[in-house]
């Protein structure tokens, strides 16, 4: 009987098919494919990159040559201080760096100011107001640039930074909306302690929700500068000296200068300059972002 047992137990112990080991597929072709697009987007994304060192590489010469060369014969160091010799390079920097940061400032003190009335207090026709504030995203520049125009002229600012400068103090429709929108995220237990505490509305904005508005803010500044570092149409309506031309007006000079060939090296020597600047900057930023969102919490 214990044999029989024995004997029945393994039998029902055997699987009742024979195991298949299963072999490892071949990765489908559609990865490939889906590789290969990527790798062709990439090399469509960095080719003006690639162009654009190039030929600040090139000599005068070689920049006429047909087909275009990738990598020059002679690469010509001096390009870049012969920019700096022939342009005031140094005059551009200077102004773009003063009406960026002052652009930056304006925009996120006024923008997150209104940003925090929006987000935190209740009112009759708040709703209205902030859809109005939306509505005015949707009106094309061209449409205000004659009124402001004609509106700075006749305060007597043209060929000043007032014009550039003054209206970021009025804030932003789009930064207004995204901080708004973080702002409206923060908890109203931490307000309403530091109203128990008697800390005034101001107090509350400038200690309580900047602080804990690290990515936000940091996002803000990044657009902000951005948008006023490459801005043309609205700096070359009121610059009209020399001295006060920023980077975006500078390289405009060069390109459509009066001589008969046009220095495109110099001109790129002059564009990877002004990239420098936007690069460092969204690295430290990028920074900032991990740490504020680590650090900035409500305990």
């Amino acid at each position: 009987m214990s044999s029989v047992n024995l004997d029945t137990k393994s039998i029902e112990s055997r699987p009742p098919y024979p195991l298949k080991i299963k072999k490892p597929r071949n990765r489908p072709r559609t990865n490939w494919i889906a590789l290969l697009l990527v790798i062709i987007i990439s090399i469509i994304l960095v080719a003006p990159a690639i162009n654009l060192i190039s030929t600040a590489l090139k000599s005068n010469a070689e920049l006429l040559t047909f087909p275009p060369r990738i990598i020059p014969k002679t690469i010509v160091w001096s390009n870049f201080s012969n920019a700096f010799e022939r342009y005031p390079i140094l005059t551009w920097y200077k102004n773009s760096i003063f009406v960026a940061l002052m652009s930056v400032i304006g925009t996120v003190l006024s923008s997150s100011f209104v940003a925090f009335g929006f987000a935190r207090y209740r009112a009759k026709g708040k709703q209205a107001l902030f859809t109005i504030l939306l509505a005015t995203m949707m009106i094309p520049y061209p449409a205000i640039m004659l009124p402001q125009f004609v509106l700075f002229t006749n305060l007597g600012w043209m060929d000043s930074f007032a014009p550039i400068v003054v209206p970021t103090f009025f804030g932003s429709a789009y930064i207004i909306f995204l901080l708004r929108q973080f702002f409206t995220s923060l908890p109203n237990e931490l307000f309403e302690a530091a109203r128990m505490d008697g800390c005034s509305e101001f107090r509350q904005w400038w200690s309580i929700a900047l602080p804990l508005s690290g990515p936000a803010l940091a996002t803000s500044s990044i657009f902000t500068f951005i948008w006023t570092w490459n801005d043309l149409i609205g700096q070359v309506m009121y610059l009209n000296s020399s001295n006060k031309f920023t980077l975006a007006i500078g390289m405009a000079s060069m390109a459509f200068s009066n001589t008969r060939l046009i220095p495109w090296n110099l001109v790129m020597v002059v564009s990877i300059l002004s990239i420098i600047p936007i690069v460092i900057i969204f690295a430290v930023a990028q920074k900032y972002f991990v740490r504020s969102i680590v650090l900035t919490g409500v305990k």
